[in-house]
C-alpha cells in the first residue's frame, strides 16, 4: 500500500496536537480545505467559515499548524512504519478505508502493516469476553471459520479470548483477518500475539490510529473499537458479560448504522449477560449460524455442504451416553460427573477417556470436562 508523504504526515501530526482540535474537528477541516500540508498553509480568517471554529480554535491552530518542535520525532515515525514494511493512511486521501471515512469520527491517520483490499469491505467484526468459556471459543471459532468460507473478512482486535480464536481460526481457515490494535506497533499488547500479529499482517492486515511508541493505555481500547465496527458491516458478539468492554464495539455499531449480532447464551452465565441482554433489549440479532448472518445482508451462500452427521445417542454405550448427557458446554469437575451420575469416580474416568477418543468431550486442567 502506498504511504501519504512524509510532509503530510508531519503536517497531520501536527494538527493533531493542535489544542481544541479533535479528531471531529479536524475531519470537517479536511473536509473543507484539504490535505494536511494545504491547512497548515491556510490563513486562519480563510477557516472562519468552518462550524465551530471559535477564537480558541483558531488560536490552537495558529499555535499548533506552524509548531515544528516534534518535527525530528514525526520523521521516525514515519521511518519506522517503512521499516517494517507498514503504510501510513490519512483521512481523505487515496487508499482509506471508505467504510471508515462515513463513521462520526474516523481515524485521521491510519497505520497499516499488511494489506487492505477491496474483499475487505465484505467483512463482519467477532469480538467477546477476554477469558471465554468452552462454548464462547468453540462458537467464535465456528463463526470465523464460516465467515471466512463465505468470503468474509473477519475483523477483531487482537485481544485474549475470543478475539484471538476469531483471528486464528479465520487464519487456520486460509481467509482474511485484519487485526485493529490499541497501542503502537511498538507496542503489540497482549505482548504473547506478536507471532499472530505477524501472521495477520501476512493474509490480511494489523492495523492501528495510534502512533509506533503509543502503549497499550486502557483509555485507548474504547476507541480503538469504534474501528472495529466501523470497517465492519456488522458486529458479532459472541459472549460477554453484562458491562464487558465488547459491549462498546455493539454500542458504536449501533450508532454508525451497522447490524449487530448476539450469540444466545446460558441464563446462569455471567459471561452471556451482555448478549443475552443485547437481545433481550433488541438491539441485537440471535444468530445460531452464519446463515442467520447471511440472510440479514441477503447474501446468497456460496455453497451448501452437507450437514455434519448428527451424533446418534445409540451409538453410545450405556455409561457413555449417560456421561455425556450430564456435561455441558460449562467445565464440570470429574466429582460432580460422579454424583451426578452415580458411577464412581472409576467408571466415569473410563468412559471419559472413550468419549475423548471419539471426539466428543475435552478434558481441561483440574480434571474438568466440556463437550466439545
Amino acid at each position: 500500500m502506498q504511504s501519504i508523504p512524509l510532509e503530510e504526515y508531519i503536517a497531520l501530526r501536527r494538527l493533531l496536537n493542535c489544542k481544541h482540535i479533535g479528531i471531529v474537528r479536524l475531519r470537517s477541516m479536511i473536509d473543507a480545505i484539504g490535505s494536511g500540508t494545504q491547512l497548515i498553509d491556510t490563513p486562519p480568517k480563510n477557516l472562519l467559515h468552518i462550524e465551530k471554529m471559535t477564537d480558541l480554535v483558531i488560536k490552537g491552530f495558529i499555535e499548533g499548524a506552524k509548531n515544528g518542535e516534534n518535527d525530528a520525532d514525526y520523521k521516525k515515525e514515519y521511518e519506522y512504519v517503512t521499516s517494517i514494511s507498514g503504510s501510513i493512511l490519512a483521512y481523505g486521501q487515496p487508499g482509506y478505508p471508505s467504510s471508515l471515512s462515513n463513521i462520526y469520527d474516523p481515524p485521521v491517520l491510519l497505520y497499516v502493516v499488511g494489506e487492505l483490499t477491496e474483499q475487505d469491505k465484505k467483512s463482519l467484526a467477532i469480538v467477546g469476553s477476554r477469558t471465554p468459556s468452552p462454548y464462547g471459543l468453540k462458537t467464535a471459532s465456528d463463526f470465523s471459520r464460516d465467515l471466512v468460507s463465505e468470503g468474509f473478512t473477519v475483523i477483531s482486535g487482537l485481544a485474549r479470548g475470543i478475539d484471538t480464536t476469531a483471528h486464528k481460526a479465520a487464519l487456520s481457515a486460509g481467509g482474511r483477518t485484519i487485526a485493529v490494535l490499541g497501542s503502537g506497533f511498538k507496542n503489540i499488547y497482549p505482548s504473547e500475539n506478536k507471532k499472530l500479529a505477524k501472521d495477520i499482517s501476512t493474509s490480511g492486515a494489523v492495523i492501528t490510529e495510534f502512533a509506533p511508541d503509543t502503549k497499550p493505555d486502557a483509555i485507548n481500547f474504547p476507541a480503538r473499537n469504534r474501528i472495529i465496527s466501523g470497517l465492519s458491516l456488522g458486529s458479532l458478539i459472541v459472549e460477554t458479560a453484562e458491562k464487558g468492554g465488547a459491549l462498546h464495539t455493539a454500542a458504536f455499531a449501533i450508532d454508525q448504522g451497522r447490524e449487530v449480532f448476539a450469540i444466545p447464551g446460558n441464563i446462569n452465565s455471567l459471561k452471556s449477560g451482555g448478549t443475552n441482554r443485547l437481545i433481550q433489549d433488541g438491539n441485537a440479532k440471535l444468530v445460531m449460524n452464519v446463515a442467520d448472518v447471511l440472510i440479514e445482508f441477503k447474501i446468497v451462500p456460496k455453497s451448501n455442504p452437507d450437514p455434519a452427521p448428527v451424533l446418534q445417542l445409540s451409538d453410545l454405550s450405556m455409561f457413555e451416553e449417560k456421561i455425556y448427557t450430564t456435561i455441558g458446554f460449562e467445565p464440570l469437575h470429574i466429582d460432580q460427573i460422579s454424583s451426578l451420575t452415580g458411577l464412581n469416580i472409576s467408571e466415569c474416568l473410563i468412559n471419559l477417556l472413550q468419549l475423548e477418543f471419539k471426539g466428543l468431550v475435552r478434558q481441561q486442567p483440574g480434571k474438568n470436562f466440556v463437550r466439545i
